[in-house]
Protein backbone atom coordinates (compact mmCIF):
# COMPACT_ATOMS: atom_id res chain seq x y z
CA UNK A 1 0.00 0.00 0.00
CA UNK A 2 1.37 3.37 -1.00
CA UNK A 3 1.78 6.14 1.54
CA UNK A 4 -1.31 8.30 1.72
CA UNK A 5 -1.26 11.95 0.75
CA UNK A 6 -0.08 14.34 3.46
CA UNK A 7 -2.58 15.49 6.04
CA UNK A 8 -2.39 18.51 8.36
CA UNK A 9 -0.60 17.32 11.48
CA UNK A 10 -0.45 18.98 14.89
CA UNK A 11 2.01 21.85 15.03
CA UNK A 12 4.18 20.13 17.61
CA UNK A 13 7.55 18.45 17.60
CA UNK A 14 7.54 17.15 21.17
CA UNK A 15 6.94 13.49 21.91
CA UNK A 16 4.21 14.26 24.42
CA UNK A 17 2.09 16.18 21.91
CA UNK A 18 2.71 13.67 19.15
CA UNK A 19 1.87 10.64 21.27
CA UNK A 20 -1.19 12.33 22.74
CA UNK A 21 -2.50 13.08 19.25
CA UNK A 22 -2.07 9.44 18.20
CA UNK A 23 -3.61 8.15 21.42
CA UNK A 24 -6.67 10.40 21.12
CA UNK A 25 -7.11 9.39 17.49
CA UNK A 26 -7.04 5.66 18.26
CA UNK A 27 -9.46 6.21 21.16
CA UNK A 28 -12.03 7.54 18.68
CA UNK A 29 -12.39 3.97 17.46
CA UNK A 30 -11.33 1.86 20.45
CA UNK A 31 -13.66 3.14 23.16
CA UNK A 32 -13.32 2.48 26.88
CA UNK A 33 -9.85 0.90 26.59
CA UNK A 34 -7.55 3.77 27.58
CA UNK A 35 -4.92 1.50 29.20
CA UNK A 36 -4.78 -0.77 26.15
CA UNK A 37 -4.46 2.18 23.79
CA UNK A 38 -1.73 3.74 25.93
CA UNK A 39 0.28 0.51 25.90
CA UNK A 40 -0.06 0.17 22.12
CA UNK A 41 1.06 3.76 21.54
CA UNK A 42 3.95 3.30 24.00
CA UNK A 43 5.18 0.26 22.06
CA UNK A 44 4.96 2.23 18.80
CA UNK A 45 7.10 5.05 20.19
CA UNK A 46 9.50 2.60 21.80
CA UNK A 47 10.19 1.07 18.39
CA UNK A 48 8.86 -2.33 19.40
CA UNK A 49 6.35 -4.90 18.17
CA UNK A 50 2.98 -5.71 19.72
CA UNK A 51 1.14 -9.02 20.19
CA UNK A 52 -2.61 -8.75 20.85
CA UNK A 53 -4.10 -11.97 22.19
CA UNK A 54 -7.78 -12.34 22.99
CA UNK A 55 -11.04 -14.00 22.01
CA UNK A 56 -12.78 -13.13 18.72
CA UNK A 57 -14.78 -9.95 18.32
CA UNK A 58 -13.27 -7.77 21.05
CA UNK A 59 -11.44 -5.38 18.72
CA UNK A 60 -7.93 -6.78 18.22
CA UNK A 61 -7.78 -5.98 14.51
CA UNK A 62 -9.61 -2.69 14.99
CA UNK A 63 -6.93 -1.57 17.45
CA UNK A 64 -4.17 -2.53 15.02
CA UNK A 65 -5.85 -0.77 12.08
CA UNK A 66 -6.61 2.36 14.11
CA UNK A 67 -2.98 2.59 15.22
CA UNK A 68 -1.76 2.13 11.65
CA UNK A 69 -4.19 4.68 10.19
CA UNK A 70 -3.20 7.27 12.79
CA UNK A 71 0.24 7.50 11.18
CA UNK A 72 0.68 8.68 7.59
CA UNK A 73 2.81 5.70 6.63
CA UNK A 74 2.73 2.57 4.50
CA UNK A 75 0.57 -0.18 5.95
CA UNK A 76 0.05 -3.81 4.96
CA UNK A 77 -2.31 -6.38 6.43
CA UNK A 78 -1.56 -10.09 6.29
CA UNK A 79 -4.25 -12.68 6.97
CA UNK A 80 -2.29 -15.66 8.25
CA UNK A 81 -3.56 -19.01 6.96
CA UNK A 82 -2.01 -22.49 6.80
CA UNK A 83 -1.23 -22.10 3.08
CA UNK A 84 0.59 -18.78 3.47
CA UNK A 85 4.20 -19.05 2.23
CA UNK A 86 7.33 -17.36 3.60
CA UNK A 87 7.77 -15.63 0.23
CA UNK A 88 4.34 -14.01 0.70
CA UNK A 89 5.85 -12.33 3.74
CA UNK A 90 9.36 -11.44 2.60
CA UNK A 91 9.04 -11.28 -1.20
CA UNK A 92 10.36 -13.30 -4.11
CA UNK A 93 12.78 -12.98 -7.03
CA UNK A 94 10.92 -13.14 -10.35
CA UNK A 95 12.63 -13.61 -13.72
CA UNK A 96 12.10 -10.60 -16.00
CA UNK A 97 12.35 -11.75 -19.61
CA UNK A 98 12.71 -8.19 -20.88
CA UNK A 99 15.73 -7.49 -18.68
CA UNK A 100 17.06 -11.03 -18.81
CA UNK A 101 17.55 -10.96 -15.05
CA UNK A 102 15.72 -11.56 -11.79
CA UNK A 103 13.72 -8.75 -10.20
CA UNK A 104 12.84 -8.68 -6.52
CA UNK A 105 9.16 -8.23 -5.73
CA UNK A 106 8.82 -7.07 -2.12
CA UNK A 107 6.48 -8.99 0.15
CA UNK A 108 3.97 -7.69 2.64
CA UNK A 109 6.62 -7.05 5.28
CA UNK A 110 7.94 -4.03 3.35
CA UNK A 111 5.77 -1.44 5.09
CA UNK A 112 6.04 0.84 8.10
CA UNK A 113 3.25 -0.90 9.99
CA UNK A 114 2.42 -4.54 9.31
CA UNK A 115 -0.76 -6.06 10.73
CA UNK A 116 -0.59 -9.83 11.07
CA UNK A 117 -4.05 -11.27 11.73
CA UNK A 118 -4.19 -14.63 13.54
CA UNK A 119 -0.46 -15.25 13.34
CA UNK A 120 -0.84 -18.65 14.99
CA UNK A 121 -2.73 -20.03 11.96
CA UNK A 122 0.34 -19.98 9.71
CA UNK A 123 3.00 -22.69 9.65
CA UNK A 124 6.12 -22.28 11.83
CA UNK A 125 8.22 -21.68 8.72
CA UNK A 126 6.03 -18.76 7.66
CA UNK A 127 5.92 -17.40 11.21
CA UNK A 128 9.71 -17.48 11.30
CA UNK A 129 9.94 -15.45 8.09
CA UNK A 130 8.04 -12.60 9.75
CA UNK A 131 9.78 -12.89 13.09
CA UNK A 132 13.23 -12.83 11.48
CA UNK A 133 12.34 -9.58 9.75
CA UNK A 134 11.08 -8.21 13.07
CA UNK A 135 14.38 -8.92 14.77
CA UNK A 136 16.77 -7.89 12.00
CA UNK A 137 14.69 -5.11 10.37
CA UNK A 138 15.84 -6.46 7.04
CA UNK A 139 15.23 -9.25 4.54
CA UNK A 140 18.03 -11.35 3.05
CA UNK A 141 17.52 -13.24 -0.18
CA UNK A 142 19.95 -14.73 -2.69
CA UNK A 143 22.92 -12.89 -1.22
CA UNK A 144 21.14 -9.52 -1.11
CA UNK A 145 20.16 -7.70 2.06
CA UNK A 146 17.26 -5.27 1.80
CA UNK A 147 16.46 -2.98 4.76
CA UNK A 148 12.87 -2.54 5.84
CA UNK A 149 11.24 0.90 6.02
CA UNK A 150 11.64 2.98 9.15
CA UNK A 151 9.79 3.10 11.42
CA UNK A 152 8.86 -0.56 11.33
CA UNK A 153 6.27 -2.12 13.62
CA UNK A 154 4.45 -5.44 13.56
CA UNK A 155 1.09 -5.68 15.29
CA UNK A 156 0.10 -9.36 15.40
CA UNK A 157 -3.12 -10.84 16.72
CA UNK A 158 -3.99 -14.34 17.81
CA UNK A 159 -6.97 -16.15 19.25
CA UNK A 160 -6.12 -18.29 22.30
CA UNK A 161 -9.43 -20.19 22.27
CA UNK A 162 -9.77 -21.90 18.90
CA UNK A 163 -6.49 -23.82 18.83
CA UNK A 164 -7.46 -26.60 16.39
CA UNK A 165 -5.25 -26.44 13.31
CA UNK A 166 -3.07 -23.68 14.72
CA UNK A 167 0.66 -23.39 15.40
CA UNK A 168 1.15 -21.57 18.73
CA UNK A 169 4.15 -19.28 18.83
CA UNK A 170 7.12 -20.87 20.65
CA UNK A 171 8.54 -18.96 23.59
CA UNK A 172 11.60 -17.91 21.58
CA UNK A 173 9.36 -16.27 18.99
CA UNK A 174 7.03 -14.64 21.51
CA UNK A 175 10.15 -13.06 22.96
CA UNK A 176 10.47 -10.96 19.78
CA UNK A 177 7.40 -8.96 20.73
CA UNK A 178 8.07 -6.07 23.08
CA UNK A 179 4.66 -6.38 24.71
CA UNK A 180 1.55 -8.50 24.74
CA UNK A 181 -1.88 -7.13 25.62
CA UNK A 182 -5.43 -8.41 25.84
CA UNK A 183 -8.41 -6.30 24.89
CA UNK A 184 -10.94 -7.77 27.31
CA UNK A 185 -14.67 -7.28 27.02
CA UNK A 186 -15.88 -3.67 27.04
CA UNK A 187 -17.86 -2.23 29.89
CA UNK A 188 -21.63 -2.04 29.46
CA UNK A 189 -21.39 1.71 28.92
CA UNK A 190 -18.62 1.39 26.31
CA UNK A 191 -20.55 -1.32 24.47
CA UNK A 192 -23.66 0.86 24.47
CA UNK A 193 -21.63 3.77 23.05
CA UNK A 194 -20.28 1.43 20.40
CA UNK A 195 -23.81 0.51 19.30
CA UNK A 196 -24.74 4.18 19.20
CA UNK A 197 -21.73 5.50 17.28
CA UNK A 198 -20.60 2.52 15.23
CA UNK A 199 -23.91 0.97 14.29
CA UNK A 200 -24.38 2.82 11.01
CA UNK A 201 -20.82 3.10 9.69
CA UNK A 202 -17.32 1.87 10.37
CA UNK A 203 -15.43 4.63 12.24
CA UNK A 204 -12.19 3.41 10.68
CA UNK A 205 -13.42 4.76 7.36
CA UNK A 206 -13.28 8.33 8.66
CA UNK A 207 -10.10 8.02 10.71
CA UNK A 208 -7.34 10.29 9.43
CA UNK A 209 -3.59 10.28 10.20
CA UNK A 210 -2.40 12.71 12.86
CA UNK A 211 1.34 12.06 12.59
CA UNK A 212 3.82 11.34 9.83
CA UNK A 213 6.20 8.40 9.64
CA UNK A 214 9.14 10.81 9.97
CA UNK A 215 7.59 12.29 13.13
CA UNK A 216 7.36 8.86 14.70
CA UNK A 217 10.89 7.90 13.64
CA UNK A 218 12.33 11.10 15.12
CA UNK A 219 10.40 10.47 18.33
CA UNK A 220 11.77 6.90 18.54
CA UNK A 221 15.32 8.21 18.14
CA UNK A 222 14.76 10.89 20.80
CA UNK A 223 13.27 8.41 23.26
CA UNK A 224 16.21 6.02 22.81
CA UNK A 225 18.48 8.61 24.43
CA UNK A 226 16.13 9.46 27.32
CA UNK A 227 18.02 9.55 30.63
CA UNK A 228 17.96 6.47 32.87
CA UNK A 229 19.99 6.32 36.07
CA UNK A 230 22.29 3.48 37.10
CA UNK A 231 19.90 2.67 39.95
CA UNK A 232 16.93 2.47 37.58
CA UNK A 233 18.76 0.07 35.29
CA UNK A 234 19.62 -2.01 38.37
CA UNK A 235 15.92 -2.07 39.24
CA UNK A 236 15.11 -3.43 35.78
CA UNK A 237 17.75 -6.15 36.18
CA UNK A 238 16.50 -7.05 39.68
CA UNK A 239 12.89 -7.25 38.51
CA UNK A 240 13.70 -9.48 35.53
CA UNK A 241 16.03 -11.65 37.60
CA UNK A 242 13.26 -12.19 40.17
CA UNK A 243 11.18 -13.99 37.51
CA UNK A 244 13.92 -16.61 37.18
CA UNK A 245 13.69 -17.71 40.82
CA UNK A 246 9.96 -17.33 41.47
CA UNK A 247 8.47 -20.65 42.65
CA UNK A 248 5.40 -20.30 40.41
CA UNK A 249 7.48 -20.00 37.23
CA UNK A 250 9.39 -22.72 35.42
CA UNK A 251 10.86 -20.28 32.91
CA UNK A 252 11.89 -16.74 33.76
CA UNK A 253 12.32 -13.74 31.51
CA UNK A 254 15.31 -13.52 29.17
CA UNK A 255 18.03 -10.84 29.08
CA UNK A 256 16.25 -9.46 26.00
CA UNK A 257 13.38 -8.74 28.37
CA UNK A 258 15.55 -6.32 30.31
CA UNK A 259 16.38 -4.36 27.18
CA UNK A 260 12.75 -4.31 26.06
CA UNK A 261 11.50 -3.25 29.48
CA UNK A 262 13.98 -0.37 29.66
CA UNK A 263 13.01 0.82 26.17
CA UNK A 264 9.32 0.63 27.05
CA UNK A 265 9.90 2.52 30.31
CA UNK A 266 11.69 5.28 28.40
CA UNK A 267 8.77 5.63 25.99
CA UNK A 268 6.27 5.61 28.86
CA UNK A 269 8.20 8.44 30.54
CA UNK A 270 8.41 10.49 27.33
CA UNK A 271 4.68 10.12 26.70
CA UNK A 272 4.13 11.39 30.24
CA UNK A 273 6.16 14.48 29.34
CA UNK A 274 9.32 13.68 31.31
CA UNK A 275 12.93 13.71 30.16
CA UNK A 276 13.92 10.85 32.46
CA UNK A 277 12.46 7.46 33.37
CA UNK A 278 11.24 6.59 36.86
CA UNK A 279 10.52 3.27 38.61
CA UNK A 280 6.83 4.02 38.05
CA UNK A 281 7.45 3.76 34.29
CA UNK A 282 9.09 0.36 34.73
CA UNK A 283 6.27 -0.85 36.98
CA UNK A 284 3.61 0.38 34.55
CA UNK A 285 5.09 -1.50 31.57
CA UNK A 286 6.34 -4.64 33.35
CA UNK A 287 3.15 -6.75 33.07
CA UNK A 288 2.79 -6.14 29.32
CA UNK A 289 6.51 -6.63 28.63
CA UNK A 290 7.28 -9.62 30.87
CA UNK A 291 4.10 -11.72 31.16
CA UNK A 292 4.34 -13.39 27.74
CA UNK A 293 8.02 -14.18 28.31
CA UNK A 294 7.57 -16.43 31.36
CA UNK A 295 6.03 -19.89 31.77
CA UNK A 296 3.98 -21.01 34.74
CA UNK A 297 4.60 -24.28 36.54
CA UNK A 298 2.14 -26.85 35.26
CA UNK A 299 0.72 -27.41 38.74
CA UNK A 300 0.05 -23.70 39.18
CA UNK A 301 -3.57 -23.01 38.27
CA UNK A 302 -4.72 -20.25 40.59
CA UNK A 303 -2.65 -17.39 39.12
CA UNK A 304 -1.51 -16.09 35.75
CA UNK A 305 1.86 -14.82 34.52
CA UNK A 306 0.53 -11.26 34.81
CA UNK A 307 -0.40 -11.94 38.45
CA UNK A 308 3.17 -13.08 39.16
CA UNK A 309 4.71 -10.05 37.46
CA UNK A 310 2.44 -7.66 39.35
CA UNK A 311 3.38 -9.39 42.61
CA UNK A 312 7.08 -8.97 41.79
CA UNK A 313 6.53 -5.29 41.01
CA UNK A 314 5.07 -4.91 44.51
CA UNK A 315 7.84 -6.86 46.27
CA UNK A 316 11.12 -6.13 44.46
CA UNK A 317 12.84 -3.22 46.19
CA UNK A 318 12.98 0.06 44.28
CA UNK A 319 16.41 1.72 44.48
CA UNK A 320 15.90 5.09 46.17
CA UNK A 321 18.64 6.73 44.08
CA UNK A 322 16.58 6.18 40.90
CA UNK A 323 14.14 8.81 42.05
Amino acid sequence: MERRSPEPYPATTDVLGLADAVRRNVALVVEGKDDVVLTAVTVLFAGGHLLVEDVPGVGKTVLAKALARSVDATMRRIQFTPDLLPSDITGVNVYDQGKGDFTFRPGAVFANIVIGDEINRASPKTQSALLEAMEEHQVSMDGRTMPLPRPFMVVATQNPVEMDGTFPLPEAQRDRFMAQISMGYPSARAELDMLLHHGEKDPLDTLRPVASADDVEHAIDAIASLHTSDALRQYVVDLVAATRSHPSLRLGASPRSSLQLLRAARAHAAIAGRDHALPEDVAAMAPAVLSHRVLMNRAQRDETPADVVRHLVETVAVPSASR
